[in-house]
């Protein structure tokens, strides 16, 4: 996970952990640190990367365009956070290649409902080639029913 606000990430920890999905999570604090922990491959190459778009040193685009660029991490599945959930921001990681886009909930349960559904998606099928109908989740969108 890349996110430069520890309490962010202090969330995002509680609302896995609620999730009971069983995880393993590393932290960076820019987009910088994300795609150096990748290249240098001393943590492995992770299931998943959530990435928050505006961070220091070097920002999410940036760091997603990096990522998606290079034939060894390309094939890791990039789910965006962000506050943000204007158009531009939401095309611009699409285009980039990102394979979810969440826009961070306003509550705790809201972002465990969240999580659960970013972990029983069918990866294979519907986010390796994503599609722009589903590539947004925000809290409004998402349901208990889902």
């Amino acid at each position: 996970m890349a996110e430069d606000d520890k309490d962010d990430q202090e969330l995002f920890m509680e609302a896995l952990s609620a999730t009971k999905i069983p995880a393993e999570v590393t932290t960076v604090e820019n987009g910088k640190e994300l795609v150096d922990t990748l290249k240098e491959g001393s943590e492995g190459k992770p299931d998943i990367i959530f990435i928050d778009i505006n961070m220091p040193i070097k920002g999410g685009k940036e760091a997603l365009a990096e990522i998606k660029s290079d034939e060894k991490l390309k094939e890791i599945p990039a789910v965006m956070l962000s506050t943000s959930n204007h158009p531009v921001d939401i095309e611009d990681t699409f285009n980039k290649g990102a394979n979810l886009y969440i826009q961070k909930p306003s509550s705790f349960t809201g972002f465990v409902l969240i999580l659960k559904k970013v972990f029983i998606l069918h990866w294979t099928k519907a986010l390796l080639n994503p599609v722009k109908n589903i590539f947004f989740v925000s809290e409004k969108n998402i349901s208990q029913k889902d």
